[in-house]
This record gives C-alpha cells, structure tokens and sequence, in this order.
C-alpha cells in the first residue's frame, strides 16, 4: 500500500471560518503546554506524555477527548520522527497555524455533496463544503481515507486528506535496469538516450533569482508584498517539472519491463567545492525530490527502484548506445 495525500479547499461561511482558526489555535496552545511538559520531564513516549497531560489538556483548553489525543500524538511524533541524532536536542514549539491532524472520530465525509463534518472548539461544523478537482474525488471515493491534517494557507483552510491506495505486484524478473543520469543542465538523462532538458527551469530560477534581488534592494512596502506573493511560486514550478519527468521516467520502464536505477547523490552538496554562482544552482538543484517522485510513482505501479554509483549509471548509459548500434547494423 502507498499512502497519497490530497489536498482539498474549505468553502465555508464566516462562522466556521472563526471555528476552525479557534481550534487551531486552541489545539497547537495545548501542543505547546504539551511540548513544555514533555522536554522538561524528558518523556517522549506517547503513552506516557499522555499519562502527564491528558487530564489537564481537556480541562485547560477545552479539547475534546479525541482532540487531545490527537494533540499528544503531533507532540511525540514531533519528538520521535527525523534523524536519530537530532531528534531529542531541542524543545518542539507549534505555531497557532500548525496542521492539527483528525481522524474518522471528529472527521467524517458525505462525498456525494462534497461536505464533511468536522469538530471545532465551539461545536461541530457539519456540512461543510469542499472544493476539490474530479480525481481527486475518485481517489477519495475508492479509497480507504486515513488521517487527515487540517491546514491554514494563504488565508484559507485546507484538509489534507492521506489515502491508502494499493500497489501492482513488483516486477520481480525486470528485461534490466534503466539508468536515470540527474543534472542541473540537464534535469535528467536516461541510458537509453532520452533527454530532459532543464533549460527552462533554469531560465526561470534566473529570472526569479534577479526579480529578487531588484525587490529587495528596493526595499519599499509594494516590494515586500510583492515578495510575499511571489514566495513559493519557484518551488512550485521545479515540483511540478519534477512530477511530469518522474512520471515519463516510470512510465518508459513499466512500458518496457524495465527496472529504474538511480544515482546515490546523498552528500554531494557537502563534498562539492564550487565558486558562489555554481553553489546558487546546487543548492537549487533538486536532485533528492525527483528520486523520491520516481520512486514512489514505481512502486506503486511495480516497477523496481535501485540506487547506485553514478559510474554505475554512466556504464549503464553506454551499454545502452553500444546496444542501439549493434542493433542498426
């Protein structure tokens, strides 16, 4: 099974508008009492950060049992998820904005009128409408509905709803492996010759990079809002690029009983010793989020994923072109 997050947009009226923005303050308030408790007792464990604060969680901030229990959970996740090493150095703090998850208890869903029913602080919300594209209710109407987070953005509420989708049997006996060559000139080459050029993302980033920097010199408030706007929007263009090569990446290896061989590129950013204009376009390159699109994308149509040397997928690279001449002649 894959577990696939979507997003939906809340369509309400001004008064479950103020009801959420409530509960989410009044849950991450009580995240933070529970994030106090937790370091300073040094207990992690969700069982026993529940021992501590339960009790006064309900009573102090006036969640509802499920609520604070879903509360103590995004606390010891906070301290238990990530790195080994990092986890437990410092003391987790939560923003009033700070996604609250729920579950099926004060969460549910009429998907045949697009409304859901959704606790509050000050009572349940119920039918609430929601605004979602075509597939993204299939996919929430065939499948199982797990947690779901809801989430303050730009000035309007979201769910986002995590679904569990079943995965196609592996291909336990792939033809061989197609190797993926990641770059910065180049998004991404393939053994097989095929190529993705970066060109236009990199003209993009450039453009943004110097609209930046006249923004900022500027420095004047239409130039800040300016800024704030314009924040994210980059980041969302390099995903998107991401997510349509991943998908033609898996796509050709499913289609031809291919497996997908990936370069290990953990580390790079720190054993490259480049110039500061060459550091800009590393620190840009988004090298890790199209391994994980392509891997995640694989196995949920059961195409195997490695990761190996990138010598390893340069020899794959010139296989494939002695393959392609010996088969001209």
């Amino acid at each position: 099974m894959s577990k696939i997050v979507v997003p939906i947009k809340i369509k309400s009226d001004r008064k479950t508008t103020d009801d959420l923005g409530a509960t989410l303050r009044a849950c991450n308030a009580a995240a933070n009492y529970i994030s106090t408790v937790a370091w300073e007792s040094r207990e992690f464990a969700k069982f026993g950060i529940h021992r501590l604060t339960y009790a006064k969680v309900k009573e102090e901030f006036g969640l509802g049992a499920q609520a604070a229990v879903r509360t103590i959970a995004k606390v010891a996740d906070a301290y238990n998820s990530g790195d080994r090493k990092f986890r437990r150095t410092r003391k987790r703090r939560f923003s009033w904005s700070s996604a609250q998850p729920f579950d099926a208890r004060n969460m549910s869903w009429n998907l045949e009128d697009k409304t859901l029913s959704i606790w509050t602080i000050n009572g349940r919300a119920k039918s609430v409408p929601f605004l979602c594209a075509d597939w993204q209710l299939e996919l929430l109407r065939h499948n199982p509905i797990a947690e779901s987070d809801l989430v303050f953005r730009k000035g309007s509420f979201y769910v986002y709803a995590t679904i569990d989708v079943a995965d196609e049997a592996m291909n336990e006996s792939p033809k061989g492996f197609l190797g993926v060559d990641m770059g910065i000139v180049n998004v991404a080459t393939l053994s097989d010759g095929t190529n993705f050029s970066g060109k236009h993302l990199n003209h993009v980033r450039n453009r943004n990079m110097g609209l930046r920097r006249k923004l900022q010199k500027k420095g004047t408030r239409s130039a800040k809002r300016l800024l704030v706007k314009r924040s994210g929007r980059e980041a969302r263009f390099a995903k998107d690029t991401n997510h349509c090569i991943s998908k033609k990446i898996v796509t050709k290896a499913k289609r031809t009983g291919h497996g997908i061989a990936l370069e290990d590129l953990e580390g790079i950013r720190n054993r490259a010793r480049l110039r500061k204009p060459q550091r800009v376009a590393l620190n840009s390159w988004g090298f890790y989020q199209l391994g994980s699109f392509v891997q995640y994308k694989a196995i949920r149509v059961g195409v195997p994923v490695v990761y190996v040397d990138p010598a390893c997928v340069q020899k794959l690279g010139r296989m494939s072109q002695q393959t392609r001449r010996s088969d001209m002649t």
